[in-house]
């Protein structure tokens, strides 16, 4: 099947009751779409391109009653890469309209790539201030960050702001001639937000204001022009509040609190990646004022809250009774040195949020050395043990190996060793097909955590490194054994059939096992349960068709046995540790700042434990940072939970708002996703979705102006109140109750409206996208459900989604996140929230709009129930009300073709407007 008929063929279940009903959805083609093929997790009412990858929102734009929104696009493939910006429209903000590809990357006279096209945003020039345009048909101007490839040949490497313009109302594009037009030579300067500012004394009256920031630095810039094409910088805000992370995609905006006109704010948005409130990808935002030149806070927060307590450890004075075992023979003593270091070790990125002048620190000798450092034996004595933590993310592996054993059984192949014997693997009956010769094999260079010198390495296997593609297939063996364990690193590509990379177990010529790599360069221990076939003749084979970047497998010591591989675990963590086993662990979240971390563990009063801070990872953040470790009664509030933030769910990022909206209203939306994760979700042809719209204001709650958010009224305008599933003053007895829905019918879409009264229950709260079985508690094994819930304990709103379906595609993606619900949210006693919910996300809000958790799911397609809870007590659902929503998003492009697929040159391309 061609990548076109494939592309087709994938229309969601709702373009497909559209056709039944005689809609004619078309492709970009206009051919009739041919069968839908299943696609499980294609929201209903979230906007999602037909295919391939999609991140952040750009160019949000309100024009001639059309919402425009523009996105960071890969226009031919599902993962990040060929940046572009794609186009989708809605008179609504509800019902989107997937549009032809906006702005392209540029590419140079042989087809190469030499700008891809970052973030940015687009403007109403009214004023024709631009000259693009006229007065009275004013241009539309996209200013955009240029991400200058390696191949450009006067700007490599940098990132600058640049300009296009459209005067057919943001459909098509030109780039301006002079491009670029704010360049401060800088590798990280990017994601211009620009809106006019009014200003009486000025000859136009105002002047255009942009928002830019330099990435690493964590602040925001803000630049002026008057005819967007010369600027002078105004001032510099940040590094402020949440600095764990890089900040981009900022905005700034003016908005009246509780809709006075006399009593107005501005607020600034930045987001960061990682370092957000959920660990990963998020917003912060502070409310102040703008006078046309500087943005001030009203509020910051600074320096470190140390709770009440016994300090165990400062690493202010030496390593005391701490054992600290370092790589021998390493020149710096390193991974930890022969001290605790003193903030921030040479050539690190500046550390902060330690408290005093020391703290462990695991970058010495930077992030290649490993090691364990272990506290003297001490008695748990408090309810809580609160440490900073702040580092890599490389979690411990429950029944890991710091080393890297392999498992008993016969060793294939020598464990590719033949090149020390002068041989290839076609002299042990390897075949080669593609750009992949057996004679080119085995290789004794690339990844790490190999055993011996040689191993099977796509990447120097062939001539083009990541762009090699062909096969590497064994000779026939025997699987005399339960387990077949290999060590295997590179690229992951899950779920592209267009881009196979596995490793493949093949039996009578058919494919009974598979996996792909773990986008790194350390070599994972893999293991594959083969009990049924033992006694069967096998053949593994190696497919790449992967190309770009990690378009590449790494494979060794291939071993037959009983017993499966012992995963290594690359972790940076420190660990509580009872009777030699880890009770309780924690990781950093690539970033230099340090948190609190707060360890229930009033369940080991009394227990003899020690501390084991382990770093066993030697690729990128390979380290850890540790400091102010205390026993205490309560657990420490972590620092991020003090700064103000958009969302407290794990998937909210690069949120910026819509300009020229009608009636001042201000509609911001996100990117529902995080760079922790955003590569592996199980979604194909497509990648990543956009949150619903919101519509954000500021209200005064509890003594501070803050925002408030909630979903724009076109996407209740889905709603279908009649097959509405309504409950009243039901009471739930430390239960989970399943509610009957057959009134609702299918519930791809909907949205719940819960009011609780908690009475005495610990927890309560409702569980959507629940399969048959589900409880809070534990329930059928396997069943799914995503848990929303009003923790009374902690007076907090959590979206719990560990059991919510497919958990597993990597390590971040499963959990619970939570924000503290303000005093007024529920001063009557009771918590109302309205929850959206979709077939692969759910966005929770109170009814208030001061707090929204989102976070997406990936459920069965089976798991469509509704339950209602009550944990450790009882509580009421005085009222529940689930409103089925209807589909809202077309796959079609519009009447005409891309502006540009693949390069110029390669098959199928049509090529890209320079």
């Amino acid at each position: 099947m061609s990548l076109l008929d494939r592309a087709l063929r994938r229309v969601p279940a709702a373009v497909a009751a559209a056709l039944a009903l005689g809609a004619g959805v078309t492709t970009a083609t206009g051919a009739a779409s041919a069968e839908p093929e299943p696609e499980p997790f294609r929201p209903a009412i979230h906007y999602t391109p037909e295919q391939n990858w999609m991140n952040d929102p750009n160019g949000l734009v309100h024009h001639d009653g059309t919402y425009h929104l523009y996105y960071q696009h890969n226009p031919s493939g599902n993962r990040w890469g060929n940046m572009s910006w794609g186009h989708a429209t809605s008179p609504d903000l509800a019902t989107w309209t997937e549009q032809p590809l906006a702005i392209p990357q540029t590419f140079d006279d042989d087809g190469v790539a030499i700008e891809d096209i970052f973030s940015g945003s687009v403007v109403v020039d009214h004023g024709n201030t631009s000259g693009f345009g006229t007065v009275e048909d004013p241009p539309l101007v996209a200013v955009y960050t240029s991400a200058y490839t390696g191949a450009h040949p006067t700007l490599s490497g940098i990132q600058a702001q640049s300009l296009a313009y459209s005067t057919d109302g943001g459909y098509t594009w030109t780039k301006y001639a002079d491009n670029p037009v704010l360049d401060r030579d800088s590798a990280n300067f990017r994601d211009p937000k620009v809106f006019w500012y009014d200003d009486a004394e000025e000859p136009a009256g105002g002047y255009w204001v942009m928002a830019a920031v330099e990435a690493l630095d964590r602040q925001v810039l803000l630049y002026r022009s008057d005819d967007l094409k010369d600027w002078s910088q105004l001032s510099t805000f940040g590094p402020a509040n949440a600095t764990g992370g890089i900040w981009e995609c900022p905005d700034l905006f003016e908005l009246p609190v509780d809709g006075d006109p006399e009593n107005t704010r501005w607020v600034m948005v930045v987001n960061l990646n990682p370092g957000a409130v959920a660990g990963g990808s998020g917003g912060q935002y502070f409310v102040g004022d703008f006078d046309g030149t500087t943005f001030t806070p009203e509020r910051t927060v600074e320096g470190v809250e140390v709770p009440d307590g016994e300090v165990l450890a400062d690493f202010e004075n030496g390593w005391g009774d701490w054992t600290v075992r370092n790589e021998p023979a390493h020149a710096e003593a390193g991974p930890f040195g022969s001290a605790p270091v003193a903030g921030t070790v040479p050539g690190q990125q500046e550390v902060t949020g330690y408290v005093g002048d020391s703290l462990l620190n695991s970058f010495v000798g930077h992030d290649a050395p490993t090691g364990t450092a272990e506290s003297a034996p001490f008695t748990i004595e408090r309810d809580w043990l609160s440490m900073l933590v702040g580092g890599g993310n490389h979690p411990h592996v429950a029944g890991g190996q710091l080393g890297n054993e392999p498992p008993a059984g016969t060793l294939l192949w020598d464990g590719f060793e033949q090149r020390a014997a002068g041989q290839t693997l076609a002299d042990v009956g390897w075949t080669g097909t593609g750009h992949l010769a057996a004679t080119s094999s085995p290789s004794t260079s690339g990844g790490e955590y190999y055993l011996g010198e040689g191993r099977l390495n796509t990447w120097e296997g062939g001539p083009h490194g990541d762009d090699n593609v062909g096969t590497l297939t064994s000779p026939p063996f025997v699987l005399d054994g339960d387990r077949l364990s290999m060590l295997v690193g590179g690229g992951k590509r899950a779920g592209d059939a267009a881009q196979t990379l596995q490793v493949q177990l093949l039996v009578d010529g058919e494919v009974v096992r598979h996996l792909t790599g773990p986008e790194a360069g350390d070599l994972r221990w893999r293991s594959w349960d083969v009990a049924d076939l033992r006694g069967r003749e096998a053949v593994l084979r190696v497919v790449d068709e992967a190309t770009g970047g990690w378009g590449h497998l790494t494979l060794d010591h291939v071993v037959v046995g009983d017993e499966p591989a012992v995963p290594r675990s690359s972790e940076t963590t420190v660990n509580l540790v009872v009777d030699g086993e880890v009770v309780r662990t924690a990781t950093g979240n690539d970033a230099e700042h340090l948190d609190w971390v707060s360890w229930d563990v009033a369940e080991l009063r009394g227990s003899q434990a020690t501390l084991r801070v382990v770093d066993n990872h030697r690729g990128g953040w390979g380290h850890i940072l540790v400091d102010q470790v205390t026993a205490t009664d309560d657990p420490a509030m972590p620092g991020a939970e003090r700064y103000d933030w958009l969302d407290w769910g794990r998937d909210y990022y690069a949120t910026v708002s819509f300009d020229n909206a009608p009636d001042d209203r201000r509609y911001m939306i996100g990117w529902m996703n995080d760079w922790a994760y955003a590569q592996d979700i199980p979604t194909s042809p497509w990648r990543s979705v956009m949150t619903l719209p919101r519509e954000v204001t500021l209200t005064e709650a509890d003594g501070r102006v803050e925002l408030t958010q909630q979903v724009v009224d076109g996407v209740d305008r889905l709603a279908a109140p009649a097959a509405a599933t309504r409950v009243r003053d039901l009471d739930v007895d430390d239960s989970t109750v399943p509610l009957d829905l057959r009134r609702s019918g299918d519930l791809d879409a909907y949205r719940l409206d819960v009011t609780l009264e908690v009475e005495d229950a610990e927890r309560a709260g409702v569980v959507v996208r629940a399969g048959e079985g589900f409880a809070v508690d534990g329930g059928t094994a396997g069943a799914q459900g995503t848990v929303v819930a009003y923790d009374a304990r902690r007076g907090r709103l959590e979206v719990d989604r560990t059991r919510s379906g497919d958990v597993g595609f990597h390590p971040a993606f499963a959990g619970a996140w939570s924000a503290p619900l303000a005093a007024s949210t529920t001063a009557d006693g009771k918590v109302r929230l309205r929850v959206y919910v979709d077939r692969s996300s759910v966005e929770a809000l109170t009814a208030d709009g001061l707090r929204t958790v989102t976070s997406q799911v990936f459920p069965d397609a089976a798991s469509t129930g509704v339950s209602v809870f009550a944990e450790g007590g009882s509580a009421r659902i005085a009222s529940l009300t689930v409103t089925p929503l209807a589909d809202s998003v077309r796959v079609d492009t519009g009447p005409a073709a891309p502006a540009c697929v693949g390069k110029p040159g390669r098959p199928g391309a049509v090529p890209c407007r320079r």
